[in-house]
C-alpha cells in the first residue's frame, strides 16, 4: 500500500446502527478524496477514504456487512441494515479501502488528495490545495 501513513496504532469504526464494528491494528493511510462515479452514486458525493492492509482489519460485530461486485476490479461492502458505505476492496492488490467517516473520532488522520477529478460534477469545486489526480493514484482505473 502506497501512501502517507500516520502513526496511530489503532482505529474502531462502524456503521451507522452498529450491525457493522471493525478495528484496524496498525497505521492507516492518510485520507484520499475519490471523486469517481462509482462514490458519487454510492455516497452520494465524493467518497473519502483511508486504507490498511488486509490482515490488519478484524470484524467485532459483522452481522450486517454485505458486499457487492461494483466492477471486475473492486468490491465494496456496506451495511445491509442501515446502507451505510464502509469499504472498498480492489482486487489487484492486499488492501482495503475504509471509509473516513465511518472511524471513531478523533481519528488523527489526515486528508491528502482527491483522485478521478475528472469526474467531479458539475454542481461542486474542489475548494482546497490538496493534490489532484485526473484518474487513481495507481495510474489505472479502479
Amino acid at each position: 500500500m502506497r501512501s502517507i501513513m500516520n502513526e496511530t496504532a489503532q482505529h474502531t469504526g462502524g456503521c451507522l446502527c452498529g450491525a457493522v464494528r471493525y478495528r484496524v491494528e496498525g497505521t492507516m493511510r492518510e485520507v484520499v478524496a475519490c471523486h469517481c462515479g462509482q462514490c458519487q452514486r454510492s455516497h452520494g458525493n465524493f467518497a473519502a477514504f483511508s486504507a490498511c492492509d488486509n490482515d490488519q482489519l478484524a470484524f467485532d460485530e459483522d452481522r450486517g456487512l454485505a458486499w457487492y461486485a461494483s466492477s471486475d476490479n473492486a468490491r465494496r461492502g456496506f451495511c445491509r441494515e442501515c446502507g451505510s458505505s464502509l469499504f472498498w476492496q480492489p482486487t489487484f492488490a492486499d488492501y482495503i479501502s475504509v471509509a473516513a467517516g465511518s472511524i471513531d473520532q478523533p481519528s488523527g488522520l489526515t486528508m491528502v488528495r482527491h483522485i478521478y477529478t475528472v469526474d467531479v460534477p458539475d454542481w461542486y469545486e474542489i475548494g482546497d490545495e490538496l493534490e489532484q489526480i485526473e484518474t487513481s493514484m495507481y495510474g489505472r482505473d479502479t
